[in-house]
């Protein structure tokens, strides 16, 4: 419906902010899509061909990685309409928001082919054919990627962050407190900063899984089922419904499509 929405009115067609949302939104959709397929087809066959494996998580992680980016860019274009509001038709064009999300999926693709080449010149024919269950450590098995992804994914954070801490105090300082949009603005990156905290459950991800799996060894399954929907599912479903209910004109032609 939010996807829908979007399509069907040029208000949000031509808006940069909507668009950024959207993508939001889309790139949720592809995360929860591949991740839900990895645990049915696990639960259902147990273990699955590696290269197809491969192929999934590759998408996953390429959709994670987009997620932060996108948040980080939201609350540039925040700042930029509250301290810049007559560039801000200049400097957030729809043609710039488009080239912005086409950098924020090469910088993804950046991030997880690393890892698809290491495994292509490390593991033997052999291994891609094998069957096993579809889980990153079991595929990607090489302790050096781990230790580059986790490198990896501080600076990006740190960056992210310092973006958001930086366009928070920016609105503070240049809006005025009585003005309704100001405050808006403000609350919309504090709200970017909540979903990024969201986000980041993705990287206690895999250690939750090896702590519980130490004291319940017998509920390996039972764990990571548990975890998945914690932690992958359940913020994606909510982040994107609290920002676009939360917009008063996404809400108002949401509402046209909603049952009464």
């Amino acid at each position: 419906m939010l996807v829908h929405t979007f399509r069907k009115h040029q208000v949000f067609n031509m808006n940069p902010r909507y668009i950024l949302y959207i993508h939001l939104v889309l790139n949720d959709m592809i995360l929860l899509t591949t991740f839900t397929l990895v645990y049915v087809l696990s639960y259902i066959v147990y273990t699955l061909n590696v290269s197809f494996c491969m192929f999934l998580l590759s998408i996953a992680i390429l959709s994670d990685a987009n997620n932060p980016f996108t948040l980080a860019v939201m609350a540039v274009e925040c700042y930029i309409a509250v301290c810049f509001p007559l560039k801000h038709s200049l400097i957030c064009t729809v043609q710039k928001t488009y080239a912005v999300i086409g950098l924020m999926w090469l910088i993804g693709l950046l991030t997880v082919l690393p890892d698809i080449f290491n495994a292509l010149a490390t593991e033997s024919l052999d291994f891609f054919r094998s069957r096993m269950f579809c889980f990153m450590p079991n595929i990607f098995r090489n302790p050096m990627l781990k230790e580059r992804r986790d490198v990896s994914n501080i600076v990006c954070l740190v960056i992210i962050w310092l973006t958001l801490l930086y366009t928070y105090f920016q609105i503070i300082c240049a809006a005025k407190l009585a003005a309704a949009d100001n405050k808006k603005a403000r609350n919309t990156v504090l709200l970017h900063g909540f979903q990024l905290l969201l986000c980041m459950l993705t990287y206690v991800f895999y250690l939750s899984i090896e702590g519980l799996t130490f004291l319940f060894p017998r509920g390996v399954l039972t764990i990571r089922f548990i975890m998945s929907i914690l932690i992958h599912v359940l913020p994606r479903l909510i982040s994107p419904l609290v920002y676009g209910l939360r917009d008063k004109m996404f809400r108002k032609y949401l509402r046209k499509y909603l049952p009464s």
